[in-house]
């Protein structure tokens, strides 16, 4: 019923009105106290019908902010579906049984150290994991497989060596530099990274007030909890955003999101070109991830009742067919850079070069894709000497990520020929654990770290780090340690040697 005046305004729906619609074949949902039938949407929904209907005729809002930007209805659900306000006071209050694992988790909460405890980057993972939602923990900490590639992103790094310069004068340590276009303070930016508000409740937009304090980058991904104009609304004046693009099925919506961003002032186009799947990361999938994915639609349509977890509820209009011979139409739809993010050998950095973008991020996703892919520092290591052999170094810009935990990290791969390195996980844990505050301090960890490291390294700017300061010969030796080998403790029988005989059978003298 509407009143009916100029001011037209519709009567609030009631709980009793929404708990009707509790089936498949009428299903309403109440969002932050508005009504919606999804009804013809659950057949559609990335993350299968069954977690729609489990809150069919209730309120979702709790369910639905960690994962979806809060346009996302608005978006993709016809506006005929809104139903409208709902008086919130009728609604009934879903009882939660105590959950045991949550109450101890809370406990833990309590007892954290203090921000001023940690010391470095890695301080902030050991917090987070034990203060995260155990499913947040799965989806932020996981990688593919056996986690082999994860954890080489890491190790690499430590198989490189300085070669530092003495009585160099380094009273005065400037490390900041110029990343496509844009001087920032320091040579890394906040990488691309899925569903912040898994981690903290303001998600993504946290990164971006950090990023503005300490006049870094930060890339703004496509599947992130908060909007891409939340987040782009949350930067001040100057400060410098790029999008991380997955390339949708549909190329209208695709030249709709890159044209939008452009307007809205994104300086660069990062394109995402390890993804044609996802990978399976394990952890994430055991954990069943009750917010979404529990029967995933595949490309076809077909529903896969495979359990894939979040990654794969969230990204099913990913282009599988994306292809070398799109990158044209990309260049005609945009004045934006364009970088490939994900590239991995050698042959593909000179024919990005060849066909005209400028930059590309060696990467392997986090390890969150092909395991046994190598670590970026190492193909780094392989292409710059190729680049500068053809003359070609000042074509492209040449960034990494992947396992960056320390400064001396940083300038590893500076001296190697990268403009810049992409942080990730490092930062949604500090936000996880301690919010902004967080993120503040691990950003300033890094650069009291780079001032300190250069000094020692006899660098006083970042034009001195070059490649005669590292000693890059056991980058190749690659050693695959799984740290919880299923085969062997948990399949295998254990290899048993000769058993001594007891005392009773042992002859006598």
């Amino acid at each position: 019923m509407n009143h009916d005046s100029n001011n037209t305004q519709r009567v609030k729906l009631t709980g009793a009105d929404i708990a009707k619609h509790n089936s498949k074949d009428s299903c309403w949902v109440i969002v932050h106290g508005r009504a919606y039938d999804v009804t013809e949407f659950l057949p559609e929904h990335p993350g299968g019908s069954k977690i729609i209907l489990k809150y069919a005729g209730k309120d979702a809002t709790e369910e639905f902010d960690p994962i979806h930007p809060p346009d996302t209805l608005d978006k993709y659900l016809d506006k005929s579906k809104h139903l409208g306000e709902v008086d919130m006071s009728t609604v009934e209050k879903q009882e939660k049984g105590e959950d045991p694992e949550e109450k101890e988790r809370q406990e833990r909460i309590k007892n954290m150290p203090i921000l001023e405890q940690c010391y470095n980057l890695m301080d902030f993972e050991a917090v987070a994991r034990r203060v995260m939602k155990k499913t947040a923990w799965a989806y932020y900490s996981s990688g593919a497989d056996d986690e082999i590639t994860m954890r080489e992103n890491h190790s690499a790094f430590h198989k490189i060596w300085f070669r530092p310069r003495i009585l160099v004068d380094v009273e005065h340590v400037d490390f900041s530099t110029t990343m496509l276009g844009t001087k920032t303070s320091m040579p890394f930016y906040v990488t691309a990274t899925a569903l912040g508000k898994l981690g903290h409740p303001e998600g993504e937009v946290i990164l971006t007030k950090a990023a503005h304090k300490h006049n870094i980058i930060q890339m703004i991904p496509t599947l992130a909890s908060c909007s891409f104009d939340e987040i782009m609304d949350a930067a001040q004046d100057g400060q410098v955003q790029w999008l991380q693009l997955y390339v949708n099925k549909d190329r209208a919506v695709t030249k709709r999101i890159i044209q939008h961003a452009e307007r809205r002032g994104c300086k660069a186009l990062f394109i995402t070109v390890d993804a044609p799947q996802l990978g399976r990361r394990e952890k994430d999938m055991r954990s069943k991830f009750d917010d979404v994915g529990s029967n995933v639609q595949s490309t076809s349509g077909d529903a896969v009742d495979r359990s894939q977890g979040a990654a794969r509820a969230i990204s099913s209009f990913i282009d599988p067919s994306l292809s070398w011979k799109d990158i044209p139409w990309f260049l005609s739809v945009t004045k934006m850079p364009i970088i490939l993010k994900g590239v991995q050998c050698v042959e593909d950095v000179l024919r990005a070069v060849e066909v005209g973008v400028h930059g590309v991020v060696l990467s392997n996703h986090g390890g969150r894709q092909l395991d046994f892919a190598r670590s970026g520092i190492e193909v780094l290591a392989e292409v710059m000497p190729v680049l500068r052999e053809r003359g070609w170094q000042d074509k492209i810009e040449i960034f990494i990520d992947g396992g960056i935990r320390r400064a001396t990290d940083i300038i590893k791969a500076l001296c190697l020929g990268a403009k810049g390195v992409g942080i990730g996980r490092p930062f949604l844990y500090a936000m996880s654990a301690y919010g902004l505050p967080g993120v503040d301090r691990a950003m300033q960890l890094l650069k009291d770290e780079m001032e300190m490291n250069m000094r020692l390294i006899g660098a006083a700017k970042i034009e001195d780090l070059n490649p005669s300061m590292v000693d890059t010969r056991g980058l190749g030796m690659h050693t695959a340690v799984v740290p919880s080998d299923t085969l062997g403790l948990n399949v295998y029988d254990p290899l048993v040697g000769p058993r001594m005989k007891s005392v009773k059978e042992r002859p006598k003298l």
